[in-house]
């Protein structure tokens, strides 16, 4: 009886030892738990649907460190994923470079996909608002970013987005800065560009009439185009729905004699003007925006058909600039293609925002309204030099001011045309 109450004692400590190790004997040479695994890397472009990039995870801060979280939203997959994907890989160089450094400010940064899709851009900024966003990029497009500008202004994040340029997304919020140049000014830059240059006298305007982006550089382009005495003599829209047939809006420039034709639209679309006025034997110049820039890199485009497209952006990425070929050599190691505008610009928001942060010097423990009051304190009042830019200020709107580059397409790369 006492050998088997042993016996008993004996597997009953045994049992008890083997929960503690989480019922493995090998308890030694057991695999992380998933939550111990590392986070994910730089943002992919054929990321499924819905799902969120998220960089590795900032150094553990030291004494005198502090580590801000930043988030953005964008179009990570569908039809504008080009730009998207641009903005967070971008923003990731960034992010690794200034990590890297070990200094005194360091960041953690998010990227969620939203499609595009105003509402879907909603959903993705609540997600990043429960991970614990600080900081904003804001969202890429214009649209989903009038729809997550006004939930900035009302959480009081502060947000610098690259590239989405519509008005709507800073009237009547003072927290909401663009890097990129808003559409008023791309348009009328664009006409002072065309005349001064005297690259055409009779102009045709192509544009989409239910997209605020591009509604917004026509208006202000026709306008200044009149100012100048440039002659816009033919004037055609599209929409959503009739946007894969432009032989009319083609029919009608070339019938009406344009030499110019200006598209401030994205590259989608663009791409099939170019294909449908070679096929109709029509060859005028054509002169695009920064919605542009991508379309050497769109699946499927012979790139010959945009060969001498011109268009205006603030990076060139052939530039001598050391900082510009260390960004660009970057970006082709780690993403495998030339970057573009919108990668330039979320590189500068991410290294704009350090500044700020280093010369505001804000706690750990900062608050969203005091941090949102020092970055719009600080962005009012500095000065930044950047890739896109040189000596670039913000006015209290939240609008950017710098020069723009001319640029043509030349046997499939970017050429700088000043």
């Amino acid at each position: 009886m006492k050998k088997k109450l042993v016996c008993l004692l004996t597997a009953f400590a045994l049992a008890a030892g083997m929960a503690a190790c989480g019922g493995n004997s090998d308890a030694g040479s057991s695999a992380p738990s998933e939550s111990s695994q590392p986070e994910s890397s730089a943002p992919e472009a054929d990321a499924p649907a819905g799902t969120p990039t998220e960089s590795e995870s900032a150094p553990a801060p030291a004494a005198g460190q502090v580590t801000f979280k930043l988030g953005g939203t964008g179009p990570l997959t569908g039809a504008a994923a080009i730009y998207g994907t641009a903005a967070a890989n971008g923003a990731q160089i960034a992010v690794d470079e200034i990590n890297a450094e070990n200094g005194s400010i360091l960041f953690e940064l998010k990227y969620e996909d939203d499609v595009h899709d105003p509402e879907k851009a909603v959903n993705a900024y609540n997600a990043l608002k429960d991970w614990g966003m600080q900081l904003s990029l804001g969202s890429v497009t214009s649209k989903p970013a009038e729809a997550t500008s006004t939930m900035n202004n009302e959480d009081r994040i502060f947000a610098l987005t690259p590239s989405a340029s519509s008005t709507a997304v800073t009237e009547g919020k003072d927290n909401f800065f663009q890097m990129c140049f808003m559409d008023p000014n791309q348009g009328s830059a664009s006409a002072q560009y065309i005349a001064d240059k005297k690259l055409a006298a009779k102009v045709a305007v192509i544009w989409k009439n239910d997209d605020v982006y591009s509604k917004g550089i026509h208006d202000t382009f026709t306008a200044k185009a009149g100012e100048l005495g440039l002659e816009v003599v033919s004037d055609t829209t599209f929409a959503d729905g009739n946007d894969t047939d432009f032989s009319v809006q083609i029919t009608d420039a070339k019938n009406n004699g344009a030499e110019l034709v200006f598209l401030p639209m994205y590259y989608q679309p663009a791409s099939l003007i170019f294909a449908q006025a070679s096929a109709m034997g029509y060859a005028p110049k054509f002169f695009g925006v920064d919605g542009m820039d991508g379309i050497l890199t769109m699946e499927g485009f012979d790139v010959s058909l945009a060969e001498g497209v011109m268009l205006l952006t603030p990076f060139n990425a052939d530039s001598d600039d050391e900082r510009t070929k260390n960004f660009v050599a970057k970006y082709q190691e780690k993403f495998g293609e030339i970057p573009n505008q919108f990668a330039a610009d979320a590189y500068d928001c991410v290294y704009a925002f350090k500044q700020a942060l280093e010369a505001a010097a804000p706690a750990a423990d900062v608050s969203n309204e005091d941090l949102c009051a020092a970055m719009i304190a600080q962005f009012t009042s500095m000065t930044f030099n950047g890739l896109t830019g040189e000596n670039v200020t913000w006015d209290a709107s939240g609008a950017v001011s710098k020069s723009p580059k001319g640029m043509i397409i030349q046997s499939g790369a970017y050429v700088g045309l000043d």
